[in-house]
């Protein structure tokens, strides 16, 4: 059995979106955001106290979307992946390794620095700009989805969720009024999709069962 411990709304919600396209059998477990300050005995199992953190049997990861590079190979097949014979897999590693290398991380800076801080370390100007950095990269989405339903390889694939988690990041944090209509278009398309419904759900679910209140959003 697959356990995956996540925080509402955290980056964690790119491998539960995962198995949940994918159907495959899991557990998880929440935690309070951030899980290193408010849960600290999580620290025995993930030293490093982020989130995602995954355990398949002696395989334990901490990196969201190479869980789900992960899940995709281990539990192939399913076309959720691209294979390397593809001429689009290269591209479809890009943004496999954009989603969280270039959309998140700045991001995290809007969050820390507007909501997380204690009030008198907060900082509108470090907020502003990198939130200006994030759209800026963005565009990159929004060209990609000027003529296409999705990212790459003409169909719904795990690039999409590692990206689409990125875009829900952004509306909780204020960002989403700024998105070009093609990304705004294609972020609606995503949420639409019974897979991201149903990690939703089970996002609830667990943390109505667990006690673990969600995050306050912006």
């Amino acid at each position: 059995m697959i356990t995956l411990y996540h925080c509402d709304a955290a980056r964690s919600f790119r491998p539960l979106w995962m198995l949940e396209e994918m159907g495959l059998p899991y557990e998880l477990k929440m935690l309070p955001f951030p899980p290193r300050v408010f849960a600290k005995d999580y620290l025995a199992l993930n030293p490093l106290g982020t989130i995602p953190f995954m355990v398949d049997g002696e395989t334990k990861m901490t990196e969201s979307s190479g869980i789900c590079h992960y899940l995709g190979t281990k539990y192939a097949p399913t076309p959720l992946m691209v294979d390397v014979a593809d001429p689009v897999y290269g591209a479809f590693l890009n943004w496999m390794y954009f989603s969280d290398a270039t959309l998140t991380f700045p991001q995290t800076l809007v969050l820390r620095y507007t909501q997380l801080e204690p009030e008198e370390r907060r900082n509108q100007q470090v907020a502003t700009d990198y939130a200006k950095w994030f759209l800026g990269r963005l565009r990159a989405v929004e060209a990609a989805t000027a003529n296409a339903e999705t990212l790459c390889a003409g169909r719904f694939t795990a690039a999409d969720i590692v990206i689409g988690y990125a875009l829900r990041l952004a509306s909780n944090i204020g960002l989403a009024k700024d998105f070009g209509p093609n990304v705004a278009a294609y972020w609606a398309r995503l949420q639409q999709r019974d897979g991201f419904k149903r990690a939703v759900a089970a996002e609830q679910k667990a943390g109505a069962e667990q006690n673990v209140a969600p995050r306050v959003r912006a």
